[in-house]
């Protein structure tokens, strides 16, 4: 892909099965409904989600701003598992749970400002397989890409990827499973300095 560093792993070593995972995250998880506001109006977002992280990692998009929960030993294991295949560092990450084949995540780019420059994306898939789809921003003859993100899998994003492309999931024209998706980011933090 051009004006992008995108890695995809089928299979990422988990702790116990892709099912249980997830399960496990399903029934464990205080999951929310929140309200974005796009375009100036509010929408209840398709999907449910909680963000885990270190203290003090607050995240906000689209008008939400999110405090971290401490992490749980399962998120604990798969964030280690993310570190050591993806060779970075992550100290949050976001759980979006998509409990069918209505549920979905508009496009959109993962560059607030407290990702940094470059942002690191590292995205684990369980459950159902869906479609994650990516379009360039400003090359409109660059087809869509469209990954099959499959159950277990690990999907990294870095260098200029948010900077060009624009990612999101549809919903589905069939009825499918329930999907987990975790997506772990590294929060900077901003130091302002008076002189």
């Amino acid at each position: 892909m051009p004006d992008a560093e995108v890695f995809y792993l089928r299979h990422l070593p988990l702790p116990k099965s892709p099912d249980e995972v997830m399960q496990e995250l399903i029934n464990e998880t205080s999951w929310r409904a929140e309200k974005v506001t796009v375009w100036g109006k509010q929408h209840l977002q398709p999907r449910l989600i909680s963000w885990f992280g270190d203290s003090g990692n607050r995240y906000s998009y689209s008008g939400v701003v999110l405090d971290p929960q401490p992490w749980t030993p399962l998120l604990r294991e798969l964030k280690t598992a993310v570190e050591q295949i993806s060779d970075e560092q992550f100290n949050s990450v976001l759980l979006n749970y998509y409990r069918d084949h209505r549920d979905s995540m508009g496009f959109h780019s993962d560059d607030e400002p407290e990702l940094g420059a470059k942002p690191i994306i590292a995205s684990v898939s369980l459950g159902a397989t869906r479609t994650f789809i990516m379009k360039h921003k400003t090359n409109k003859f660059l087809r869509q890409v469209r990954i099959p993100l499959e159950s277990g899998s690990l999907l990294v994003m870095k260098g200029d990827t948010q900077r060009n492309w624009k990612h999101g999931t549809d919903k589905e024209t069939r009825p499918c499973g329930p999907r987990v998706n975790l997506t772990f980011h590294r929060i900077t933090r901003f130091i302002s300095v008076r002189c």
